[in-house]
């Protein structure tokens, strides 16, 4: 059988080709999916396989392909997308800019107006960056926490993140949250449209106390997608961020955010030195020790995975996984199986 190692790039669908033709042994990759069929213990799972650009599997249980999925923090990595373009385009000048410059309204949460008692906005907030932001390494709204000394992955620091990057396009007012076009319109311009992605997106809040200043850090942008959307999201980004010749999230972004950024580096133990730019990273060897160094993932809660691995033009989709929820590392059992199925 004739081996493809050529890029495909989906238009309105995706093409499909036999794992033979995409370099796979049919034979592991088959076990590999036995194995997840027995790990699953009958809970629902979708698992989407990708290479060079074609799809070689899916396997779907007890739950529609076509369903969008919400896909909680993994939207963080799209985040990131967005971000590296707005610097591309000087509407954010750098990523080591100061966010109070470019959305004021982070620093009106006085104390008894935050997500909880001893939540508000720290004087110390005025020097967070939007590095900082997307690298989870703010501080914001949390006591004892400079900025750039912790890593502590939140919600509300990203929203910040989403709502200033949106007010810098003039998409998005704390007094009027749901009457502006938004964050995830503009990734609907900046990214969706630009690679032929369908996921959609809504505003999402937590349950919090009447007196919280909603508009300020609320309305988490969540993005809702199918396997194939979150496919397309990894083969961007296996590609450093171009889409069949076009250059659509900086590539020397993508570099960057794709490994342990320098924050992480210096505040967590070297067991924990896996996180990058709004990426999970192998980098360091420290995520998935028995996967290769240069795969990344998109995760979030809910166990949705998109695992990229550029040196084996490999992407796997999980939505939902069925490893243990809100630990992508746990996730490599599989990811090894299928890695090793390709010659």
């Amino acid at each position: 059988m004739t081996s493809i190692t050529e890029t495909a790039w989906p238009a309105e669908s995706w093409q499909t080709a036999e794992p033979e033709e995409l370099g796979f042994d049919r034979e592991r990759l088959t076990a590999a999916g036995s194995w997840e069929a027995t790990e699953s213990d009958n809970l629902p799972y979708r698992v989407l396989i990708a290479r060079h650009g074609r799809i070689a599997a899916e396997w779907n249980f007890r739950i529609d392909p076509l369903e969008k999925a919400s896909q909680a923090s993994a939207s963080k990595s799209t985040f990131s997308s967005v971000l590296g373009v707005a610097v591309h385009e000087g509407v954010i000048k750098t990523a080591d800019d100061r966010v109070v410059d470019y959305y004021p309204e982070m620093m009106d949460v006085r104390p008894g107006q935050g997500p909880k008692s001893g939540r508000h906005a720290f004087p110390e907030n005025e020097g967070i960056t939007f590095r900082q932001l997307i690298g989870n390494t703010s501080g914001y709204m949390k006591p004892g926490e400079a900025p750039g000394k912790v890593f502590n992955y939140q919600t509300f620091g990203m929203n910040i993140l989403t709502h200033a990057v949106a007010s810098a396009y003039s998409l998005y007012k704390t007094a009027h949250p749901e009457r502006g076009a938004g964050f995830g319109t503009l990734t609907d311009w900046k990214v969706r449209d630009p690679i032929g992605g369908t996921w959609s997106w809504a505003y999402r809040n937590f349950e919090l106390p009447p007196e919280a200043r909603l508009g300020v850090f609320g309305y988490f942008t969540g993005y809702d997608m199918t396997p194939r959307d979150m496919a397309r999201c990894g083969m961007l980004w296996l590609h450093e961020g171009r889409w069949a010749g076009r250059q659509v999230v900086p590539g020397e972004w993508m570099r960057e955010a794709t490994r342990v950024n320098a924050d992480v580096l210096v505040s967590k133990p070297e067991a924990n030195h896996r996180y990058g730019l709004g990426f999970w990273c192998n980098d360091r060897g420290k995520m998935w020790p028995d996967l290769p160094r240069d795969s990344f993932a998109a995760s979030g809660n809910g166990m949705q995975h998109i695992w990229v691995c550029p040196s084996l033009d490999l992407i796997v989709v999980r939505s939902p996984g069925t490893y243990e929820q809100n630990d992508p590392s746990q996730g490599g059992p599989l990811l090894e199986l299928i890695a090793e199925a390709v010659r």
